[in-house]
């Protein structure tokens, strides 16, 4: 019988947006179970509480599985370091978007640490889509901040 691969998609979600909408869908077809990990990540400050978090990405995976009978798609909530997450979770893959070369120097960094620590965790990185290359939580954040339309 063939072992169940489990993905981890960890990240802040602060708030989710159609950039992270799309690396789930995608990551969806390479697993079995998809764990969408919501950091608590106090130090990043985030706007929106944990719980309101949770609740955003939760109506997205909802939306996702309502479309799709294929992999399992959860969120669960983390505090600690997130390759003990991942071992908790059971995962053999830690599943990241990558949506320029700056992403990439910061996940090149991330890729050999994690490394160390679990030599069995692969890390697996998906492009963003052309559409959805621009998008990030932060520029979200000020927008809606500044009474832009989001």
């Amino acid at each position: 019988m063939a072992k169940t691969r489990i993905g981890v998609y960890p990240g802040t979600f602060d708030p989710i947006t159609n950039g992270h909408v799309d690396i789930i869908r995608r990551a969806m077809r390479i697993v079995d179970v998809l764990i969408v990990g919501v950091a608590v990540n106090i130090g990043k400050g985030p706007l929106f509480t944990l719980d309101e978090r949770i609740e955003m990405v939760d109506h997205e995976l909802d939306l996702l599985n309502a479309k799709s009978n294929g992999p399992t798609v959860e969120s669960r909530t983390f505090d600690n370091l997130l390759m003990h997450f991942v071992e908790e979770c059971g995962g053999g893959m830690i599943i990241r978007g990558l949506r320029a070369v700056s992403d990439f120097d910061y996940e090149f960094q991330m890729a050999g640490m994690n490394a160390r620590l679990n030599p069995n965790v692969e890390m697996v990185y998906l492009m963003a889509s052309e559409n959805q290359q621009f998008i990030a939580s932060r520029l979200v954040k000020e927008i809606a901040s500044l009474g832009g339309e989001i």
